[in-house]
């Protein structure tokens, strides 16, 4: 066969690292400075001094609300998380049809029933009302998603919503079955905040691809819950916290992490793909770590220090500090989230991020489309 030669591709670096594939107005990593924000507002600071549902605010119509606005807003979520309950006990069926301990997995599930079930259409075919009603009604049914999948992976019922103890509050109670008090409220609320959005990661970008294609708003979700079921996205918190019970005494951190560097393996909850220091969301969530107090907050603190230095000496061109997951699952653990929530709490807070970009790609015609290179054998 006569092979015509194509221009030579341009090959991306692996991982699309440093590539630009799309703008957007919703936020940024600044990796080398060790800054990240949501629009225009140092997204640590948000964290520490809003809350969830203003950030939510923020992200999808694009303003932090007045005290009036965020009355009426809270409203709006209220109503979407009573609505869920209304198709409880359809959604209770289909998780109990394929029972598993894996909540993520069942969220998958259980979300794209979800859309069946209210009609959700495809993006390409509705106006920017209807897309942002699809995205705040997919978002608010997440929590009770993962709360009712849990409940139901244990043989229990699960349990109604409770909007008038706000989205975290919420959450905390079909959780846990108790009242939550405002220490682990404000403590699990500067955690999803400070998560909700993190540039173009790959569960992001995987929404971002399916919405290109005019896709309806559940799909796009549920290609990103695909995405972050990976250890090396969503796994990490459960898996931080894993490695502090392996450490057990402050004694044992470097000799752990030295053990860990020989053998060739991670040393979960540290370093980041981007950032190049310290990771800003770890700085907050070990002050809030310390808030709550704790034994396992205590180790942990004292067992970052001796881990940084192993890490220094090993590889002195190249400083690897906590990332997010170190502290999430000490913070997460104490707040009363059970050790498999960690993935899906976290998913609570990032669909918030996703639905966002999945609006802002849907405002584009383009579908995403990137070229391969060949690199088998030759053609005959």
């Amino acid at each position: 066969m006569t092979q015509t030669a194509d221009p030579a591709p341009l090959i991306a670096p692996p991982g699309l690292a440093g590539v630009v594939v799309a703008d957007t107005a919703l936020g940024d990593v600044r990796g080398a400075e060790g800054f990240f924000h949501y629009r225009q507002y140092d997204a640590t600071g948000l964290a520490r001094d809003h809350s969830v549902e203003d950030v939510w605010h923020l992200l999808l119509r694009g303003d932090l609300p007045d005290p009036e606005t965020a009355r009426a807003w809270r409203g709006e979520i209220a109503e979407q998380l009573l609505a869920t309950d209304r198709y409880g006990e359809q959604l209770t069926a289909v998780l109990r049809a394929a029972p598993t301990r894996a909540p993520l997995s069942s969220l998958r599930t259980a979300i794209s029933a979800y859309g069946v079930l209210t009609g959700d259409e495809p993006l390409w075919d509705l106006d920017d009302a209807a897309r942002e009603q699809a995205a705040l009604r997919t978002a608010a049914a997440v929590p009770w998603l993962v709360a009712a999948a849990y409940a139901v992976g244990r043989g229990e019922q699960p349990r109604p919503a409770r909007p008038e103890l706000g989205y975290v509050g919420n959450y905390l109670w079909m959780v846990t079955g108790g009242t939550p008090d405002e220490r682990a409220v404000r403590a699990l609320g500067r955690y999803l905040c400070l998560t909700v959005d993190h540039g173009f990661n790959a569960s992001t970008f995987t929404a971002r691809v399916v919405a290109s294609t005019g896709a309806d708003l559940t799909a796009c979700v549920v290609a990103a819950i695909g995405a972050l079921s990976g250890p090396l996205h969503g796994g990490a918190p459960s898996r931080a916290l894993d490695a502090l019970d392996q450490i057990g005494t402050v004694e044992n951190a470097a000799p752990w992490a030295r053990a860990q560097l020989a053998a060739g393996q991670r040393v979960m909850g540290f370093g980041h793909a981007v950032y190049r220091g310290l990771d800003p969301r770890s700085e907050l969530l070990r002050e809030t770590a310390t808030e709550l107090g704790g034994d396992t907050a205590e180790l942990a603190v004292r067992v970052e220090k001796e881990v940084v230095r192993v890490l220094d000496e090993a590889k002195p061109d190249r400083p690897l500090r906590a990332n997010v997951e170190y502290y999430a699952g000490v913070v997460m653990q104490e707040c009363g989230i059970p050790r498999e929530l960690f993935t899906p709490t976290f998913a609570c807070s990032r669909v918030i991020g996703w639905t966002a970009h999945i609006l802002e790609q849907a405002r584009g015609r383009k579908i995403f489309r990137p070229s391969s290179r060949y690199v088998g054998p030759p053609v005959q």
